[in-house]
């Protein structure tokens, strides 16, 4: 694609330059149409501590001391690092007139990549699977509320602001009735039609359990690629409804009466050769994939931190809930943990990972997954995977249970040496100390429940 002609044919007067952060949220800078030509030369230069702050923007390591805060020189002071824009990631936003937009890879000002990167840290665990190719496909769960007050007078901003007040599109519980969808036809028609201008492989549009909870899938695809459509499309969905009063939110659990917990299932599956490597002609996986299954169930305390980033994430794993909430695999169950689907010469065979919140970062995610499994694959030729039966009553499998809260999920990750060697030690340190001010900063709050609990009592 010869972006430059793209930009004359199209009008285009200006292209957003993006990466995914450490949330999986997307930063850069907008420049215009003239400045396009030396941007896809040199890069867009910006701030490195866009990769030091937490989920409120603040900015939790000493970027001003030697080394950043982080030990990497290049980054003391505030140092400018650049975008590399991806040139296939060229997309003109249909939302917003006479824009485009590109996706970008981190590097220093010497060239070296950034090892915060999030992007980067996927590519080195795919390049670790060798001749195995890495497919996923998306299962996302979101809200959409209509905004009745948008709150933007000045005492509403913070670090956080308040969010904005919403109303629901669509109340009770009423899991793929039609009429529920036609309620929400209207809004899934913006979003879809947009969504479609961007290339991304949509596949279904449901009306979920919960009061004006959506989920959207996506056709498999591989792993980068996977990856960069989760990253557009959570992004596209929120702008697309901003701009027609709807406020779309990816939180797992929002604080609204009555509403539901939002989930994303991973489907994943290795293909070689163009064949899907799960697949076994007799059983319902092959002894790779059973390998790799194993690994996922070994790891995924640790795994947690990456599937499950936010405090609010946790609040999802509850029992009977079609959520999961032990270390436990099943054959079709939908309230395992590890979802075996499939079956003899079935080329769909594939395993679902229902631990995932949408708001998950899906590079550091797929990474989590790959260095899981790879551990389990390493096995093959040593004896059986160290798989338990599969659990037919998930709820009450003698089984051990996923971390509870972000602080246990995060030890279990500082304790897991398979994923402390895949993501490396300087990685996993620098993500725990960020994930770790997030949680010091909810601990100082004091909640409704703690008021409501002790203000009159004592």
């Amino acid at each position: 694609m010869n972006i430059l002609k793209e930009i004359e044919a199209h009008l285009i007067k200006r292209v957003r330059f993006s990466f995914a952060d450490q949330h999986g949220v997307l930063r850069g800078k907008t420049l215009a149409a003239s400045e396009v030509k030396q941007a896809l030369e040199r890069g867009v230069t910006v701030t490195s501590t866009l990769l030091l702050k937490d989920t409120s923007h603040k900015t939790v390591f000493a970027a001003f001391t030697p080394g950043g805060g982080v030990g990497i020189p290049e980054m003391q002071g505030a140092a400018d690092i650049i975008m590399m824009p991806i040139q296939s990631s060229f997309r003109i936003l249909p939302w917003a007139p006479d824009t485009a937009w590109m996706l970008c890879d981190l590097q220093f000002q010497d060239g070296k990549p950034v090892p915060f990167d999030s992007r980067a840290v996927l590519k080195k665990a795919l390049e670790k699977l060798g001749e195995h190719e890495f497919i996923a496909g998306l299962e996302v769960e979101f809200h959409v509320f209509r905004i009745t007050d948008a709150r933007l007078h000045p005492n509403d901003a913070g670090q956080p602001g308040r969010p904005p007040e919403v109303e629901l599109l669509t109340t009770g519980y009423q899991y793929l009735t039609e009429h529920r969808f036609d309620q929400i036809d209207p809004v899934v028609e913006i979003l879809r039609h947009d969504l479609e201008l961007l290339r991304l492989p949509l596949r279904s549009f449901e009306v979920e359990f919960g009061p004006s909870q959506f989920e959207f899938t996506l056709a498999p695809m591989s792993g980068l690629a996977a990856a960069d459509a989760m990253v557009l499309l959570r992004s596209a969905v929120k702008q697309i409804a901003r701009r027609h009063g709807y406020h779309a939110t990816f939180m797992c659990r929002p604080k609204l009466p009555n509403v539901m917990s939002s989930g994303w299932h991973l489907h994943q599956s290795l293909s070689r050769g163009g064949k899907n490597a799960f697949m076994s002609e007799r059983e319902d996986l092959s002894e790779l994939g059973k390998h790799y299954l194993a690994g996922l169930l070994t790891h995924a305390r640790g795994a947690c931190a990456f599937s499950t980033p936010t405090i609010n994430g946790y609040k999802r794993y509850r029992p009977y809930s079609l959520a999961p909430d032990r270390l436990i695999w099943g054959k079709e169950n939908r309230g395992a943990l590890l979802r075996v689907i499939g079956g003899p010469g079935n080329p769909g065979t594939r395993i679902e990972n229902r631990i995932g919140e949408s708001a998950a970062n899906p590079y550091l995610y797929f990474a989590s997954q790959i260095h899981s499994g790879l551990d389990g694959m390493s096995q093959i030729g040593k004896g059986g995977p160290s798989l338990p039966p599969s659990a037919d009553t998930p709820y009450e499998a003698k089984a051990e249970f996923l971390p509870r809260t972000l602080t246990e999920a995060l030890d279990a990750l500082r304790a897991d040496k398979v994923l402390r060697a895949g993501f490396g030690d300087p990685f996993v340190d620098y993500y725990i100390h960020m994930k770790e001010a997030e949680v010091a900063r909810y601990n100082l709050e004091v909640s409704e429940w703690e008021h409501r609990e002790y203000f009159d009592l004592f």
